[in-house]
């Protein structure tokens, strides 16, 4: 394994190779900078940082975020930050930190959660909590969800404090615990008790990606809004018995007709701003074919021709354009001789924005139109919430990053098809954009992405996502001179 000074001095010539566009136009944004600083020691103090959390294992479940939440205290109380950890469970603690501004303006909120999923260890070609660095990646469980998000929002607050920065608005780090499915540790348990800690007028998070094909960036993807889980179970009941004597009332037989006519419905298609706008922007960096269908799902007369094409070649984008209903367990049976009492099945239904669960749930009920079906919901644990504005300042702040960082790239708006912390933030009134780390083109639908085995990251967009994150914060909170 190299060193991080060996690393730091072949990492600029990386850098220079694969993304020579953003090296100068980094360079020329230092030169003009209010608060220039050292991006080699910038560099080399990150991934120390990264490193340290990447091998500290913090498996949802059960969790044990309170080891990376107290490590993010002491590095940030070591520099005179302001910092604390809130926790419904001692091991699961969340770290709240602020730095003040003149209060001009309201407070911006910078969110990363600090759990990970869990491994299969002999699915991976390396150590997942080793922070293995590989052919241009690093590797670990985490490495893209969500600890670089971590370290960034880490780095923001330190190059905050030292370089003085005078703000307009107060800059809090939310390290939130329970991300991954267990939400009352976290988000929920901080919206809901300690609001006024991190109460925000905007919010930056994961969920965005920067993608970059050839070793240039071509597009940068911030998230304004993401669909919500509203899952069910179909129960079915019937009469048990012997196999050998076929029953009107099968609760099999019932079920799998209800998960047929389900699986072979299509929710209404509905478009919103942010959906809108990513199929505009996204036609005019695609090739003809593909731009011609991106600029015709916003035409509702051959909007179902490119479903049809979206729905076999292009799932994502099939989901953007409604309300997806997937079955993904059945279960039912003991026995192959013996005609069950019971059968269920699960489906993983995501919400657009605006969906209305209870009047869904009619809707399925009336596609199945079978009385011995019930349809139990799980329950919305993430709230539905409007998509954050594409005119806000900091919106536009983001663009204007972007741009100056990867001039040959496309800003554009998504809607995410799984579910962030976002959700709960947004709806307490909080505009929230999702942001993320340059990923290779032939990577983003490969392995290694977040939640597989080989999760990594390049070892390059560590450091491209804390002056990301940094100049956009600079545009948006620092006072104007």
């Amino acid at each position: 394994m190299q060193s991080i000074t060996s690393l730091s001095r072949t990492h600029r010539s990386t850098v220079c190779g694969l993304f020579a566009v953003l090296c100068f136009s980094v360079a020329g944004v230092g030169a003009q900078d209010r608060y220039p600083l050292d991006w080699e020691d910038v560099e080399r103090e990150s991934l120390e940082h990264f490193f340290t959390l990447l091998r500290t294992n913090t498996s949802n479940p059960p969790g044990n975020e309170t080891v990376a939440a107290t490590y993010l205290e002491q590095v940030l109380e070591n520099e005179g930050i302001e910092a604390d950890l809130f926790a419904r469970d001692p091991d699961r603690a969340n770290m709240v930190a602020r730095i003040k501004g003149n209060g001009s303006k309201e407070p911006l909120l910078v969110m990363a959660h600090t759990d990970v999923v869990g491994v299969q260890p002999e699915n991976w070609s390396v150590d997942p909590f080793g922070a293995v660095q590989k052919d241009g990646y690093i590797y670990g469980r985490g490495a893209l969800d969500d600890k670089d998000n971590v370290t960034a929002s880490l780095m923001l607050m330190l190059l905050l404090q030292r370089s003085g920065v005078e703000l307009d608005r107060d800059v809090i780090f939310l390290a939130e615990a329970g991300e991954e499915g267990t939400t009352a540790y976290g988000i929920d348990y901080m919206v809901e008790n300690h609001w006024d800690k991190i109460g925000a007028e905007y919010c930056l998070a994961e969920g965005g990606g920067t993608v970059s094909q050839g070793g240039v960036v071509q597009r940068v993807g911030i998230t304004t809004t993401e669909k919500f889980p509203m899952r069910v179970t179909l129960v079915a009941r019937g009469t048990a018995g012997h196999g050998s004597r076929p029953r009107v009332d099968n609760a099999i037989a019932a079920l799998a007709g209800a998960v047929s006519r389900l699986a072979n419905w299509q929710s209404p298609l509905r478009l919103n701003e942010t959906t809108r706008a990513y199929f505009e922007r996204l036609a005019e960096i695609s090739e003809p074919e593909d731009a011609e269908r991106y600029r015709s799902i916003l035409d509702p007369e051959h909007q179902p021709r490119v479903e049809r094409y979206f729905a076999e070649h292009e799932p994502q984008h099939y989901s953007l354009l409604r309300t997806s209903v997937a079955p993904t367990i059945i279960t039912g049976g003991f026995r192959r001789n013996v005609i069950p009492s019971e059968a269920s099945a699960t489906f993983d239904i995501r919400g657009l924005p605006d969906e209305n669960p209870e009047d869904f749930y009619v809707d399925l009920a009336g596609i199945i139109n079978n009385p011995d079906i019930e349809i139990v919901p799980e329950g919305v644990y993430r709230p539905a919430s409007p998509p954050s504005g594409l005119n806000t300042p900091v919106f536009q702040a983001l663009e204007n990053v972007a741009a100056r960082l990867y001039p040959s790239a496309i800003t554009i708006p998504t809607m995410l098809t799984g579910a962030t912390d976002m959700a709960q933030v947004r709806a307490k009134g909080t505009q929230c954009y999702g942001f993320g780390p340059i990923i290779a083109a032939e990577d983003s639908s490969g392995g290694g992405g977040s939640h597989g085995d080989d999760e990594r990251i390049l070892e390059d967009s560590v450091l491209s996502l804390v002056q990301f994150l940094w100049y956009t914060v600079i545009e948006i909170a620092a006072t104007a001179k």
